[in-house]
């Protein structure tokens, strides 16, 4: 077989699998929109729809906010809300629907109230989570050269969970619009304003924390040398069961009255929540200080400028050199600016797996496709970057000690 035609098998080998989930998908969408609008019927619906959007775009842009410091591609985001979205939520209905009749059919046939808090608080954490934790499992094996880390699994499981939340919202919002137009609630006793209070002003980030556990888990056995086949098997089923007991407590809390719930979510879910935000934030902060660490030893080598490592490890000095480009050659020159950003931290931060011991199986093809982008985007972009570099850096102590002085 010549180059070219080995190029094509291999680039056909990489289309048809995407094209193939992406149909899946899509046929997972159709069949779970169908039954939530049978569920909920074309009024409950379209309203449903309207209210579960609310949280949607401020939940994507906190995740894209954390993922600035080594961005996700694009697809991989696309297709974690759509597994969430559409594939996730088809399981979890289907999965949850059956075996709650089972429970009240079979195990506690004459306890049918008993089934369903059993179906609520048990099956409905296993089964949605371990849905959801689908789509980390598949990029966490199928994209591995942009799995970095505890950051990719965390922005990797929200979006996922964000979209699976979005769905979930539309039944239930449409099923308590339904059941108001039924009986006739109004205003403040209205069925759909409690859930509403409770699904998207309370509790926005329930699903998204859950998961997040989870692609925490699948991020730090990213990390783990590759010979530690134990901890990389056991870290992410320590996050499902992280996320499966989470889920159960908050499920548990909502099915009782509104003081439990409330003192659950103040007393557990609130601090649980800051403690993975700030795991997350410092998963951030680590990622720019590993590309400062990792990338000079490319500028000694020739393939950055001296000053480049510190604007690449710097959020501010990125930005500046973007505006720098656009200025002066306009949105390409831009674009160019942030795929030069983007090859330069993945180089780093797949570097800094490789000397850990947990490179990608493709680490050398991998690093010499990034090192290929770094040099075609570099006489575009190299110059804004060690520009934004020189403006962005902190004053030496000396110069800090004389202004001082003179002040």
């Amino acid at each position: 077989m010549t180059a070219d035609g080995a190029r094509r098998s291999g680039a056909a080998r990489r289309v048809l699998p995407a094209a193939a989930l992406t149909v899946l998908l899509g046929l997972c969408g159709a069949v779970i929109l169908a039954l939530v609008h049978e569920q909920t019927g074309s009024h409950g619906f379209l309203v449903g729809l309207s209210l579960a959007l609310v949280p949607v775009p401020l939940l994507l842009a906190g995740f894209r906010w954390l993922d600035r410091a080594a961005p996700t591609p694009l697809r991989n985001l696309l297709f974690a809300f759509g597994w969430g979205a559409c594939a996730a939520t088809l399981v979890a209905i289907t999965v949850n629907g059956f075996a709650t009749e089972w429970l009240a059919s079979s195990v506690l046939p004459r306890a049918p109230d008993r089934a369903d808090v059993l179906g609520t608080t048990v099956v409905a954490p296993v089964v949605e989570e371990t849905a959801k934790a689908g789509a980390v499992l598949l990029l966490y094996l199928h994209r591995p050269r942009d799995f970095g880390g505890l950051l990719s699994g965390v922005v990797t499981a929200g979006v996922t969970a964000t979209g699976f939340a979005f769905t979930e919202n539309i039944l239930y919002l449409g099923r308590a619009f339904g059941e108001d137009l039924a009986f006739g609630q109004r205003g403040l006793e209205s069925t759909t304003l409690d859930t509403f209070v409770q699904r998207v002003v309370l509790g926005p980030l329930a699903h998204p924390l859950f998961t997040v556990l989870v692609g925490l888990g699948f991020g730090a056995a990213a990390l783990a040398a590759r010979h530690r086949r134990v901890l990389r098997t056991a870290l992410p089923l320590l996050g499902l069961v992280a996320a499966v007991l989470l889920h159960a407590v908050w499920n548990g809390a909502a099915s009782r009255t509104m003081d439990v719930f409330l003192t659950v979510y103040g007393a557990f879910m609130v601090p649980v929540l800051a403690a993975v935000a700030a795991v997350a934030l410092w998963a951030r902060r680590r990622v720019l200080r590993t590309v400062r660490a990792t990338l000079p030893r490319y500028a000694a080598a020739g393939w950055l400028a001296d000053p480049e490592p510190h604007a690449l490890g710097c959020l501010r000095a990125r930005t500046l050199a973007r505006d720098l480009a656009r200025r002066g050659g306009g949105r390409r020159a831009a674009r160019a600016v942030a795929e030069y950003h983007r090859a330069a931290t993945s180089l780093a931060l797949l570097r800094a797996r490789a000397e850990r011991g947990a490179p990608p199986p493709d680490f050398p093809d991998h690093e010499r496709a990034l090192l290929q982008t770094l040099w075609h985007r570099r006489p575009i972009a190299g110059p804004p970057t060690a520009s934004a570099a020189s403006l962005s850096a902190p004053p030496r102590q000396g110069a800090r000690r004389r202004a001082a002085y003179r002040h």
